[in-house]
């Protein structure tokens, strides 16, 4: 099959992209924005690249068109696909029926974490011997690639409650069929998709309703929004994470290794790099699932020593004269809190210098403004790149004081933080987006 995907640059759909050309099929696409490393990728699995959406491209004459969500009406290839009426798909539906089907899947959902997590997941169960394939929004450093089609039947992704796309405005993970299901947390997002947290709810209870009688659904106990969830209809055996009647974490040491416990029982100790409480439930979550898959929770355990983490989580991108600088994919604020506080909890009372991208589209429409100045609060000062923005962020940081300090240009943004930062001080760059290189005009500011 010759498959031509629309908006290829992305990673979930360059993705898909890996895994059909390494399933037999021939795969060409297509992007407004063709560059390295995502370019670089493509091409070197044999993908040839397109830049733009002109109209042309029918004449390579695929067997049929994989539609990713970046695509809208109006964009000219889409329109002559339209006008022709040529086949077209979305990318998770294309998923499912071409990769996804007799494969056992494991779906990490929920707000925050799904990344990590299925990081967490496909890494345990790599270390258990059962060579998964998965697809993730990031690059899981255990394995240096974001997508691969592994060995049947077990399939970890990334379940995204965003949309299909601009003709399916299901959230991605209702393709997906999953038997285990990861429900991690559930907050208000995506506020260009949903207008408010009870649309998100009933998309995860449509998620639920899939889940099989012989499946898993492992959840966080503590989230009212997840409780709401499951009361609407559950047919699938429930575990809890982050409560005594379920999954918890016992005793944490200073270093950050954890106690896993099940139902109040010890199960072991586990020994890692990773910081902060968000990431020890993403953690639990991930041993839970492998346990549903067969992988002993000593072994799921002993494979946490040897995670190396996500690229962009926390990911330390240079130290030049005594300062650090991090990169993290931060952008909702509960995130942001979370990451200045495990960011905290491993350097003390170093300074922490929190450098702020409002990029998504929900922090675009400023829908979560009023939460930003609390989850700064424990950065000893922040900048915030302010481009671009429809609403006051001056106004909106204003509770901060003299600790924030805002800017839409990027290059004096850059010389403000190097004026005032010293040896010793921690750099925390978060953004859902490349900021400009920030990191790399940082490193190279600073010497």
């Amino acid at each position: 099959m010759h498959i031509h995907i629309l908006g290829i640059c992305g990673t979930f759909m360059g993705g898909i992209a890996v895994l059909a050309r390494r399933a037999g099929h021939k795969v060409t696409g297509c992007d407004a924005n063709v560059y390295p490393p995502m370019s670089t990728q493509l091409e070197a699995q044999g993908i040839a690249l397109t830049e733009g959406f002109d109209a042309a491209q029918i004449d390579l004459k695929p067997d049929v068109f994989v539609v990713g969500n970046v695509v809208s009406r109006r964009n000219p290839l889409m329109e002559e696909i339209l006008n022709r009426g040529l086949p077209y798909i979305s990318g998770p539906q294309w998923l499912a029926e071409n990769l996804l089907r007799d494969r056992w899947v494991l779906a990490v959902a929920g707000t925050h974490g799904k990344t990590t997590t299925s990081s967490i997941l496909a890494w345990i169960l790599e270390y258990g011997g059962l060579k998964p394939g998965f697809l993730i929004g990031g690059v899981p450093e255990n394995f240096g690639v974001s997508a691969r089609e592994g060995d049947k039947p077990y399939f970890v992704i990334e379940a995204d409650e965003y949309d299909t796309a601009f003709f399916d405005k299901r959230s991605k993970f209702m393709h997906y069929r999953p038997r285990t299901a990861i429900l991690n947390n559930l907050e208000f997002d995506h506020a260009d998709i949903f207008p408010d947290l009870t649309a998100i709810e009933t998309q995860f209870h449509h998620l639920v309703r899939t889940i099989p009688g012989n499946g898993l659904i492992l959840t966080n106990g503590v989230e009212e929004s997840l409780k709401r969830v499951l009361a609407k209809g559950c047919w699938t055996p429930v575990e809890k994470l982050g409560v005594d009647d379920g999954w918890s974490v016992g005793k944490v040491e200073a270093d950050g290794d954890f106690e896993v416990l099940l139902n109040g029982e010890s199960m072991g100790q586990v020994q890692w790099n990773l910081l902060g409480n968000h990431n020890r439930l993403n953690a639990l979550a991930a041993i839970a699932a492998a346990r549903h898959a067969g992988v002993p929770v000593t072994t799921a355990i002993r494979a946490l020593a040897e995670f190396k983490n996500v690229k962009r989580r926390m990911e330390t991108r240079g130290v030049v004269n005594g300062v650090t600088v991090y990169d993290d994919f931060a952008h909702h604020p509960t995130a942001i809190a979370t990451t200045i506080g495990g960011l905290r909890q491993k350097v003390g009372k170093a300074r922490i210098i929190a450098v702020l991208e409002p990029r998504s589209q929900t922090m675009k429409m400023g829908v979560m403004k009023n939460e930003l100045p609390s989850s700064l609060k424990d950065a000893d000062a922040t900048f915030c790149y302010t481009a671009n923005l429809g609403w006051n962020a001056h106004e909106a940081l204003a509770p901060l004081g003299a600790k924030a300090a805002l800017f839409d240009d990027l290059d004096v943004l850059v010389r403000a933080i190097v004026a005032v930062v010293k040896p010793g001080d921690q750099v925390l760059v978060m953004s859902n987006g490349g900021f400009g290189g920030i990191h790399g005009k940082l490193l190279d500011a600073l010497k």
